[in-house]
């Protein structure tokens, strides 16, 4: 089952409250009628799947129709729509997610090509365009356009030979590690097996940047995120993340100090700004989104959801974006920067590295 793991978590750790209002929403026809439109993009979802396919049973495809709905809604331009290829190996607890153990041999890369293929097919059923393709990001589209996305290397087995099918399946950004430590690097929530990347995980940056496939360091330890900076000759995105405040915050092992944060930027890339329980409420989240900005630069921060998979979450729906995109703006933010953080930086690493 499609996420199976991180949706049994979520029945534990995520809020069914929608975020609480901060300024009146624009519908999606005003927003859309704007004299000068632009993308709303996010570095870091989930389709949603189990969600309709526990709430709507053999009617999931119509579950799966509303949240395309209210992408819609939200003038949702595209993002990318992760598959988890760890998922097997997670499991719920009171305290947060718990690693069971390792994949056999060739169990990881069964279970990607199950998720992978099972995500084309619930998209097709309801129209949502898959591209692979940096040009096919447009703001004028109307239906919102995925990329598919892995979270997490565990995959690939430590096989280069992977990479190239996984290419093939129309896959344009890994997320070199999840929760279960893997082949490819040392993680945020995990002792270190590597002191940062492994030789294989430096192989794989190179054939990655080669191919024109993002590199995601979402969940990578600093060392690991070093290590692919030094590496690297694309832009690298961290998907879904927010700068360190207090050490008891919940689920402060996933947040990312200023150098850390430095490090992306530097290499042209992109950080989304996460919405998780890790802020108190919408407003302090618009509050650490212009902290990040004040590190990093305007150019160099995005959002990343983790919508449908979120735990906590401050923002909770896509019709929520026009919201968050006012909410900018009246935290001191002019329209252009507005926009550059609600997907135009994410376009623009974007056609840096996904061209064909």
């Amino acid at each position: 089952m499609f996420m199976q793991s991180r949706k049994d978590f979520l029945k534990t750790a995520m809020t069914v409250a929608a975020a609480s209002p901060f300024l009146s929403m624009k519908s999606f026809a005003e927003f859309a009628g704007s004299e000068k439109q632009t993308v709303f993009f996010d570095l870091h979802s989930h389709p949603g799947w189990n969600f309709f396919k526990k709430n709507f049973g053999d009617n999931a495809d119509a579950g799966i129709s509303k949240l395309i709905a209210n992408m819609k809604e939200g003038h949702l331009t595209g993002a990318f729509f992760a598959i988890v290829a760890d998922a097997g190996l997670l499991k719920p607890t009171a305290s947060g997610i718990t690693v069971t153990g390792k994949y056999a041999i060739g169990e990881g890369w069964k279970s990607y090509k199950n998720q992978v293929t099972q995500l084309k097919s619930v998209l097709n059923s309801v129209g949502v365009p898959i591209s692979t393709n940096s040009k096919d990001l447009r703001a004028e589209n109307r239906e919102p356009l995925c990329y598919i996305a892995v979270e997490g290397g565990d995959f690939l087995e430590g096989s280069l030979e992977k990479l190239d099918e996984t290419y093939q399946d129309g896959v344009r950004s890994i997320q070199l590690v999840h929760y279960a430590p893997n082949e490819v690097g040392d993680l945020q929530t995990a002792d270190a097996n590597f002191n940062g990347l492994s030789p294989f995980g430096k192989e794989l940056i190179k054939k990655m940047n080669e191919k024109g496939i993002v590199i995601d360091l979402a969940h990578a330890s600093y060392q690991t995120t070093k290590d692919v900076a030094a590496i690297t000759q694309a832009p690298l995105i961290l998907s879904h993340s927010m700068l360190e405040m207090e050490a008891d915050r919940p689920i402060a092992k996933r947040a990312i100090s200023k150098e850390h944060a430095t490090l992306i930027a530097d290499t042209g890339g992109v950080i989304g700004a996460w919405p998780s329980g890790f802020n108190k409420n919408f407003e302090e989240y618009i509050d650490n989104i212009k902290r990040l900005v004040d590190v990093v630069g305007i150019n160099h921060v995005g959002i990343g959801t983790d919508m449908d998979a979120n735990f906590k979450p401050v923002l909770s729906k896509y019709s929520e974006f026009p919201k968050l995109n006012d909410a900018l703006m009246a935290k001191g933010f002019s329209k252009s920067e507005a926009e550059k953080i609600m997907g135009e930086n994410a376009k623009r690493v974007l056609s840096k590295i996904i061209k064909k």
